[in-house]
């Protein structure tokens, strides 16, 4: 095909995808659903038929004075109140307003209190003052016992969403300083709030809804907790992509056209990396593309990538087929080693690797087959290729090849081993008041200091033995030391959430039907069509024992396998700390595994070995580096191991270029310099941004470009003895 056709249809078909942008606008998702996949939890949201905690958001609430709250009858009236219009919609200021997500279930500790009353007769909504509803005493309040199921929800919700240190009164008089006949006393509770609406559900409209109920109301309403903090995340990482555009593009315009003498030149290419950013988000967007906010790191790394190329036509002493050669195995080595994060386990990971990869493809494709005519006229209207006399470097400086590869790896060597767990902490940056708060929250509140781990059993739900093989698990269950327990001295009730013990029935179905579910779960049945396939049980243990989190899940596993019984154990922390842990064990494996990608993919483009051996050498020297790196600086995290593989990326690129067969020129060291500069530019403003991933994929990019460039040089004066082994083979 002729080269002008091809490039027509290239632009022509960039253009319609970077219009589809209009068509279809970008809409990027932050939750623990989208950075990785977790079985359990995902069959729990496809299968289960009723109300999980998998949903459920959390409302702080105090007075405005600070004051008493629970034990002040008019105020928590007020909250009864409020909570029924938010529910019916009937008072404009205090209403839900937003129409695509909507509040399907409010769990308050009055609505279980107020049932917990009735079993006496009594009733808290319609008291005038709290002796209607204490009097006579309830002896042994709500913990005791003999208390009824009522009683021992009362008093379970009351731990839970009540702070600690409250004086519990009548939900626990064996609790010192309480007394039956005294209302729990606290300045401020939460509240647990399920939403549900078109698509996936917008948490920030329960923050909204919050601000505007402490505008209208006496009570200060704030949401809280890790669902929040997402969400708070994905909005400074939307902030940070809107301050370091527009810098960005400035600085990268304004080094190119230092770097390479023309404005003009410096205007199309960043016209050229602009349209292939447009299009590639335009194309993903109209296939339906689930983004991540953590995806939009990869812009500005699209950006530094793709301009390699004006500086290897305009400014080496390369010819044509020269210079294509190159950026092609560039192009290869760098999408090869980015390829192997695409089957990482974790989805933001494969997410990420996908857009920088479809970005690097497109970018290589409009440097070759749009751009390259005219820089290569740009190229000589300018007088840049120059005839050079080809010196060979100091035989001395050979040596600073092995020695730049022995330092790397003493680098390597040096770094600390481990992974931080995937959590909210690494999403928010350090000492932030969301992470005050949630502290503050946990050191507070069993709901807060707790997670909650996913266990599901494949069961039939016709099956009278199943039954009793779920009872006699969840009892066997509620034995682990991980699993939080309320315990009032009297009654203890480890927070093991699944079937009932208020059913009745022989099968799995009549159970579930006849129970009255739980505070947390309706029903923990799942479904498929109907047809009961599973049971879901919740199980809430230490949110910040990470080794404890991974005990569980391997304990659950081998109680599973004892039983006979078919199922999996999921949650944000068993989940996350297994990844962590399964990252520690093969992140070293993952970068030999690059490097032998990179050998491969060199040797196939290449035909030669002792080019392709050294570049793949090279590669995972930076590699290692990066990652020792990593440990020292940070701490590895989510995006550290693409930043490796990327880094191995930049690494292959500028170790192609120093390894060819031309004899390296003064015009190809500065075409190198320029190139790797014009990249870092872009980096480092990503290590100055607030959103915690893209900081510290920025600064370890940086890095990882000034190692690689240090280490092609070295490369470089190795001579052309490559050349000569080859040619000897």
């Amino acid at each position: 095909m002729e080269p002008e056709r091809v490039r027509l249809i290239l632009v022509v078909g960039m253009l319609l995808c970077a219009g589809l942008m209009l068509v279809y606008p970008i809409n990027s998702e932050m939750s623990a659903d989208i950075l990785f996949d977790d079985d359990v939890d995902d069959r729990i949201e496809q299968e289960s038929i009723g109300n999980s905690t998998r949903y459920g958001l959390v409302l702080r609430i105090v007075h405005d004075d600070g004051g008493k709250l629970t034990s002040n009858l008019s105020r928590l009236q007020a909250l009864m109140k409020l909570e029924q219009e938010a529910l019916d919609g009937s008072n404009p200021d205090t209403s839900w307003e937003a129409t695509h997500v909507w509040i399907e279930r409010i769990l308050t500790p009055f609505q279980i209190w107020d049932e917990a009353f009735a079993v006496h007769n009594r009733s808290l909504a319609n008291a005038t003052q709290w002796s209607e509803v204490m009097q006579p005493t309830i002896e042994d309040g709500w913990c005791g016992n003999g208390s009824s199921e009522e009683g021992l929800a009362a008093f379970e919700v009351t731990m839970m969403l009540l702070p600690k240190n409250t004086n519990f009164g009548i939900a626990c008089p064996a609790f010192a300083g309480a007394s039956a006949d005294q209302p729990p006393d606290a300045n401020e509770l939460l509240w647990m709030v399920w939403l549900t609406g078109e698509g996936d559900t917008d948490w920030g409209e329960l923050d909204e809804w919050a601000q505007k109920v402490t505008e209208s109301t006496e009570f200060e309403v704030r949401a809280v907790g890790v669902n929040m903090m997402f969400a708070k995340s994905k909005d400074i990482a939307e902030h940070d992509l809107l301050f370091i555009l527009p810098p960005s593009i400035v600085i990268l315009a304004l080094i190119l056209t230092i770097g390479l003498r023309d404005p003009v030149i410096a205007a199309v290419t960043l016209a050229g990396v602009g349209l292939v950013i447009c299009a590639e988000l335009g194309a993903l967007a109209a296939s339906g593309y689930q983004f991540s906010i953590v995806d939009g790191i990869a812009i500005p790394i699209i950006l530094g990538v793709s301009v390699d190329g004006a500086f290897w036509y305009c400014r080496s002493s390369r010819e044509r087929d020269e210079v294509r050669s190159m950026l092609f195995i560039a192009m290869m080595t760098t999408v090869a080693a980015v390829s192997l994060a695409m089957v990482s386990p974790l989805k933001a990971q494969r997410s990420l690797a996908k857009v920088i990869v479809f970005g690097i493809v497109l970018g290589w494709a409009m440097t070759r087959f749009v751009l390259e005519d005219f820089y290569l006229q740009r190229r000589k209207k300018n007088h840049l290729i120059e005839e050079e006399n080809k010196t060979s470097p100091h035989p001395a400086l050979a040596w600073s090849w092995p020695v730049a590869l022995l330092v790397l790896v003493a680098l390597a060597a040096a770094s600390p081993g481990g992974v931080k767990v995937l959590d909210i902490e690494q999403f928010l940056p350090e000492g932030d008041p969301a992470l005050v708060e949630l502290e503050d929250l946990q050191s507070k509140y069993v709901l807060a200091s707790s997670t909650i781990a996913w266990v599901v059993l494949e069961v039939d739900g016709d099956s009278a033995d199943d039954l009793q093989q779920v009872m006699d698990f969840q009892e066997q269950l509620k034995q682990h030391p991980s699993i939080i327990s309320i315990d009032s001295g009297m009654f203890r009730s480890p927070l093991v959430i699944g079937l009932s013990g208020d059913g009745k029935g022989t099968t799995i179905d009549e159970y579930a039907t006849s129970s009255n579910g739980s505070m947390l779960m309706d029903d923990s049945r799942l479904q498929k069509n109907g047809i009961t396939t599973g049971v879901a049980i919740a199980v809430f243990i230490d949110g910040k024992n990470i080794d404890a989190g991974l005990i569980f899940k391997d304990d659950v596993e081998k109680l599973l396998a004892t039983n006979n019984l078919s199922g999996g154990v999921g949650g944000e922390l068993p989940t996350g700390a297994e990844l962590a842990k399964s990252f520690d064990e093969t992140r070293i494996t993952q970068i030999l595994v690059a490097g032998i990608a990179i050998f491969f993919v060199a040797h196939m483009i290449l035909n030669s070995p002792i080019r392709a051996s050294r570049i793949a050498i090279g590669t995972v020297a930076v590699g290692a580096a990066l990652d020792g790196i990593a440990g020292l600086v940070g701490g590895r995290g989510i995006t550290s191991s693409l930043s490796v593989l990327l880094g191995m990326g930049f690494a292959a690129d500028y170790l192609s270029h120093a390894s060819s067969e031309h004899s390296p020129t003064a015009m190809d060291t500065s075409a190198r310099w320029w190139a790797a500069i014009t990249s870092a530019s872009a980096f480092v403003l990503l290590g100055i941004v607030t959103f915690p991933p893209a900081q510290n994929t920025g600064r370890l990019l940086t890095i990882g470009i000034l190692i690689s460039i240090l280490l092609a040089t070295c490369l470089s004066f190795t001579g052309d003895s490559s050349t000569t082994l080859d040619e000897d083979r």
